[in-house]
């Protein structure tokens, strides 16, 4: 079973995908060996693909997205590591995600949240709200990522690797600003002890040998210490982990009285809520956030704080 997994491991890497769908499909894969006990997935096909993801639905009671995530492995499995696509397989089809509305604050639920947060993590929950950001977009800002001049922000390979230009909120302009100087600072000290270095996508490492040591490429928000890379085994300084940030938002939701599943993207939903608000044009507010499809912009318009749609209801003009 190793050997299957380090050729899908191999597979995955050969077409760039982040270490999270790595670390995603070969634990499914891994599931699905042992769900049918340890069996190689060679003398196996539909059926036991169809069975797996029936236990993760009546069994596991999983969400669809969960399950959908499974079905992606198992395809990827099959198709580019066993060279034999499933295709259309009965019972093997993605699971319906129902429809739900985001969770959204109002402006004075998102300035109480904010509140009862302070320094980096102050600031990166700022830039959820204020950018539009998503949770690792923030976390893997680099220094270059950030214009002042042009009052910017550049996303690097967000969501479906797609690069986008949002809002650099002028308020955060000076916090910004010192953040870069703290990072400076750190990264002057590590230089001076043979250190300083950060991954680079892409192999740009040996495109450009020195580029990770340039201050330009290092994490807006660096992790407080250097970790080993799973991938190639090298020691670097890598961002702040995700966790300590999702900790504190809900920490301060919960702090803040607010009885809403409020969380790090619903700083985000709010960001482009309130936007529509104001008056900005639906088509801009989905150029901001990335989304490659206007409907996914559109569920916004459904929590509008007048009310779906924007309408009003005719009680409110008794």
């Amino acid at each position: 079973m190793s050997q299957l997994l380090d050729r899908m491991r191999d597979e995955i890497r050969v077409r760039h995908y982040s270490i999270r769908t790595e670390d995603a499909y070969v634990l499914w894969a891994k599931q699905f060996i042992l769900f049918h006990g340890k069996r190689h997935p060679a003398e196996m096909g539909g059926p036991e693909v169809a069975a797996f993801l029936t236990h993760l639905a009546v069994g596991r009671e999983v969400a669809a997205s969960t399950q959908n995530q499974a079905l992606s492995a198992l395809l990827f499995l099959y198709k580019a590591v066993l060279d034999r696509p499933l295709g259309d397989v009965a019972g093997v089809a993605p699971a319906k995600r129902p429809g739900r509305l985001p969770c959204v604050f109002t402006r004075e639920e998102v300035r109480a949240v904010l509140a009862r947060l302070e320094g980096e993590k102050w600031l990166m929950a700022s830039l959820l709200y204020g950018s539009g950001l998503r949770l690792m977009e923030c976390l893997r800002l680099r220094v270059k990522d950030v214009d002042f001049g042009q009052c910017h922000i550049v996303v690097r390979d967000g969501k479906g690797r797609k690069d986008r230009v949002t809002l650099l909120p002028g308020s955060l302009a000076p916090t910004l600003r010192a953040q870069v100087g703290r990072v400076g600072e750190v990264h002057r000290q590590e230089l001076a002890r043979g250190e300083g270095r950060v991954y680079l996508p892409d192999a740009l490492g040996r495109k450009y040998p020195e580029a990770d040591r340039s201050l330009a490429w290092q994490y807006l928000f660096p992790a407080s210490g250097p970790s080993v890379d799973p991938r190639s085994g090298v020691a670097r300084r890598h961002h702040a982990h995700e966790a300590a940030l999702q900790r504190a938002v809900k920490a301060a939701v919960g702090a803040s009285g607010i009885a809403k599943p409020g969380s790090c993207h619903t700083l985000r939903h709010s960001f482009a809520t309130h936007l529509l608000e104001s008056g900005s044009d639906i088509r801009t507010v989905q150029t901001l956030l990335g989304h490659a499809d206007i409907r996914t912009t559109m569920a916004y318009t459904h929590v509008l704080r007048r009310g779906p749609m924007g309408v009003l209801s005719p009680a409110d003009a008794l």
